[in-house]
């Protein structure tokens, strides 16, 4: 597995891109790392959160519609953790965040994108930072497409992912998402759901129908649902309700 240091997407040097080499998805991925305010003055290991479409994380510049200001965001909590977002495929990004396909829309390649995640991501982050490389500590988060991949990730990986955040997730995208949680008898995680009451199509409906789907299968402690009042399908949403989820995710590490 070959990494190259590649130009850093923001201006600090607690973020770092790294370029690795997919066998998985046949090509080279670049990867953001965010590296908490104390990181080069210390000795301490961090968890770790592994979040999908890194171009709308940390820099405006690079982002879609707006960054998720989650840099900015982690340095005013003095937060404890390290971020490393994946950049997504450009026009691959449908077909490797989705786990099943639709029949408009194609997709359902999500298998070999988490592959990368877990077999080739994981490795090299854990080899070259101090992180808490253990289940417990390891976590992963997007929206939309993201957040869809994010849940199943833990159900795919239990025994890697310990949580997930999904904001706004495409459950709408194919129901073998649903017949997959219905078919899995527990799900030992924690998951932030959070939508907004203002995203198009039946976000929130959506949403609900899988928290109800989860209560037999997960700890009530560990499930969480928001609904925004006015929230829409955008980074501005996700950047606002980020903190929240991260901390209640990484509570106790």
């Amino acid at each position: 597995m070959a990494a190259i240091m590649q130009a850093q997407p923001a201006q600090t040097s607690r973020i770092v891109t790294v370029t690795l080499n997919s066998k998985q998805l046949h090509t080279e991925r670049n990867i953001c790392i965010y590296l908490p305010h104390n990181y080069y003055n210390s000795n301490k290991k961090y968890p770790v959160i592994y979040m999908h479409d890194a171009q709308n994380l940390f820099d405006n510049k690079t982002a879609f519609s707006g960054e998720w200001r989650v840099d900015e965001t982690l340095d005013s909590l003095k937060a404890q953790v390290i971020i490393v977002g994946i950049m997504h495929g450009n026009e691959n990004r449908l077909k490797e965040l989705t786990p099943y396909p639709n029949p408009q829309y194609g997709g359902g390649s999500a298998d070999a994108y988490l592959d990368f995640i877990v077999n080739t991501v994981k490795p090299y982050i854990d080899t070259n930072y101090r992180v808490k490389a253990g289940r417990r500590h390891t976590f992963i988060f997007g929206s939309s497409l993201g957040g869809q991949v994010s849940y199943y990730a833990l159900i795919k990986y239990p025994e890697v992912f310990a949580g997930a955040g999904v904001f706004s997730p495409s459950f709408w995208f194919a129901d073998g998402i649903y017949r997959l949680t219905e078919n899995t008898k527990k799900i030992d995680a924690k998951i932030y759901f959070m939508a907004g009451d203002s995203e198009s199509g039946e976000m929130v409906h959506d949403v609900e129908k899988m928290v109800n789907l989860l209560k037999q299968k997960v700890k009530s402690k560990n499930i969480k649902l928001k609904i925004i009042p006015g929230g829409k399908h955008s980074e501005a949403l996700w950047s606002k309700q980020f903190a929240e989820a991260c901390i209640w995710l990484t509570q106790g590490q």
